[in-house]
Formats: structure tokens, C-alpha cells, sequence
């Protein structure tokens, strides 16, 4: 009689632990909203630290060299300054805000007069590329100067 009631105790116990595993998962499947999804998104804007101070010296038509260095900040916002390098010692700082493409490996700056300065850059691992004034790579035997190097980490 002993074991008898031993079993049952042990039955309901285990009864009473299914049906609340069961609640609990019924619960979680009533509410799939509040399981959390990860996005793991391979480009630029999510896999490198793009956020630093860049320079280098750009190709120039006119001039020794355009001496530009670009600083990108974590709320989006840039400042940069060219020199044009035996023409005048005057250099052409702006600063502003810029956004990524669709694809998050491009970043535009905004309120920059894109005739005039470059906007564009490809994000790379430690480097800028700067883009031409369409949103290009720029090719040719040149292609390589177009490249700013990482200098400091922020």
C-alpha cells in the first residue's frame, strides 16, 4: 500500500511538471514577437571600424598634391580638410553629417557641393577609397592614390 501511494505521489508530481512545461511553451509560441533576431550583416558599416581619422594625398591636376585628411564619428557625422599642396597654404575644412548606401559600404557626405569635392568614399578594412564624383572606382594607373589611410582609432 505504501509503494502505491509513492507512485501516485510521484505521478502527480511529474503530471504537474509536463503540464507546465507545456503552458510555458505555449506561451512562447503565442508571442513569437518577443523572441529576438539577430542580423548579422557582412559590409562595412557592421563589420569594420570604420570610426577614426584618415589621411593621405590625393592626385591633383594643378598642384604637387591634395593633402586630405577625413575624420568619421559614431553619429554619422564627418570633418574633413584639403590642402592643395605648392598651390596655397590655405586649407578648405567642412564638416556635416554623412550617410551610408543601401548596401552599408559607401558613405556619402551631405551638404557638400559634389561638383566641387569629393562625397564619395568606399569604407575598407583600415582605408577610404574615394569614389569619382558618380559613385565610381577609380581605375587606371592612378587607382592607387586615391586610397586614405586609417592613422588613429577613436
Amino acid at each position: 500500500m505504501q509503494i502505491k501511494k509513492v507512485v501516485l505521489k510521484l505521478s502527480i508530481i511529474c503530471l504537474v511538471f509536463g503540464l507546465s512545461a507545456c503552458k510555458s511553451k505555449g506561451k512562447k509560441q503565442e508571442h513569437p514577437e518577443a523572441e529576438v533576431q539577430f542580423i548579422v550583416a557582412d559590409n562595412a558599416r557592421y563589420s569594420l571600424n570604420w570610426i577614426g581619422s584618415y589621411s593621405g594625398t590625393l592626385p591633383c591636376a594643378d598642384c604637387q598634391g591634395i593633402a586630405v585628411q577625413i575624420t568619421l564619428k559614431p553619429d554619422n557625422t564627418f570633418e574633413v580638410s584639403w590642402k592643395y599642396q605648392g598651390k596655397d597654404d590655405e586649407a578648405y575644412n567642412h564638416s556635416g553629417t554623412f550617410q551610408w548606401d543601401d548596401e552599408g559600404n559607401i558613405i556619402t557626405f551631405n551638404g557638400l557641393d559634389k561638383d566641387k569635392y569629393p562625397v564619395m568614399y568606399k569604407v575598407g578594412e583600415e582605408h577610404l577609397l574615394q569614389l569619382d564624383m558618380e559613385g565610381n572606382v577609380i581605375a587606371g594607373e592612378h587607382a592607387q592614390e586615391y586610397i586614405i589611410s586609417k592613422y588613429s582609432n577613436h
